[in-house]
């Protein structure tokens, strides 16, 4: 499979503080490609060298198998981004910022195009409303539109699902997938939300302060047979005991706390034995191990070695 892009030994540094230390990655064509990390990951910084917004410290990026420091101009003509909020003019209209946009790009596009291009982000019916009058779910797929207007291969998407209202967060989600499934992109996506990159990505990649911590395929990172069950009973010390006898003792994890890690389709089964075995419940919560280990990242500060999934 072909890579459209290959970053290596990637890092980038102001002054004393290390933004971004030895990151090497790869987008394959047809990824939507999941970028996740805490705020102040390094997410951002490495999209802005992605886009030569700011330049690497050290290290190499290749998109379309192409060095993007020798061959800025041409890369970049065939990649689209909406970095956090859109900038758009909020005192016009859907079509004609789009309108505006595309003739900025040196393009001749025609009415019929860029009502296709607001058809597709959902926003034909709006086209003559001014964008003051949008909701932020509709500034972002108007930036979406804006970025797509040039008919890019590569989509560069930095956190847009940020300050959404569930429907927003929903729309944003259905139109990457539309991107990916019907015209073919290749979508790099940042967020901080496990969750939405679960729903939409096919392969992700996890940083924490400027490191990567692990990257993979989304299916397999995520497999359901680690799910972590969380147990909080009226005798933990006693259920505990009384698991340990049992045929769950296999999935036991080690520490103070009664968690058993399986296939979150036995689980069904525990609570109905647990039941049997008169063990008062108070809640049993799940998890994945992966998301765990992601909301881990957020309260410890020390030095964090790689997941192994």
């Amino acid at each position: 499979m072909s890579s459209v892009i290959s970053v290596s030994n990637l890092s980038k540094k102001y002054g004393n503080i290390q933004a971004i230390n030895d990151l090497s990655f790869t987008v394959n064509k047809g990824d939507v490609y999941g970028f996740l990390g805490q705020n102040g990951a390094g997410k951002s910084t490495t999209i802005r060298m992605l886009l030569t917004l700011i330049a690497p410290t050290t290290g190499e990026i290749h998109i379309f198998d192409k060095k993007l420091s020798t061959h800025r101009s041409e890369i970049l003509n065939n990649i689209g981004a909406v970095i956090e909020k859109p900038d758009l003019y909020k005192y016009l209209n859907a079509y004609d910022n789009l309108s505006i946009f595309a003739r900025m790009s040196g393009l001749k596009v025609s009415r019929q195009l860029l009502m296709n291009q607001l058809q597709m982000v959902g926003l034909a019916d709006r086209a003559k409303d001014k964008v003051k009058t949008f909701s932020q779910g509709m500034k972002q797929r108007l930036g979406i539109a804006v970025a797509l207007v040039h008919n890019p291969e590569l989509i560069i998407l930095d956190e847009p699902t940020n300050g959404l209202d569930p429907q927003g967060i929903a729309d944003i989600r259905n139109l990457i997938m539309r991107l990916s499934k019907e015209m073919g992109k290749t979508v790099l996506i940042s967020s901080h939300l496990l969750s939405e990159i679960e729903v939409i990505a096919n392969r992700m990649i996890i940083i924490h302060k400027g490191r990567k911590i692990i990257e993979g395929n989304v299916a397999e990172l995520l497999d359901p047979s680690h799910t972590v069950i969380d147990i909080d009973a009226v005798d933990n010390e006693g259920a505990k005991a009384a698991l340990g006898t049992s045929r769950w003792a296999t999935y036991l994890q080690p520490g103070k706390s009664l968690q058993l890690m399986m296939n979150k389709e036995l689980v069904p089964q525990l609570i109905s034995e647990l039941v049997a075995m008169n063990i008062q419940l108070l809640s049993v919560n799940s998890s994945h191990s992966l998301e765990k280990y992601f909301l881990s990242l957020t309260t410890n500060s020390a030095h964090v070695e790689p997941f192994t999934n």
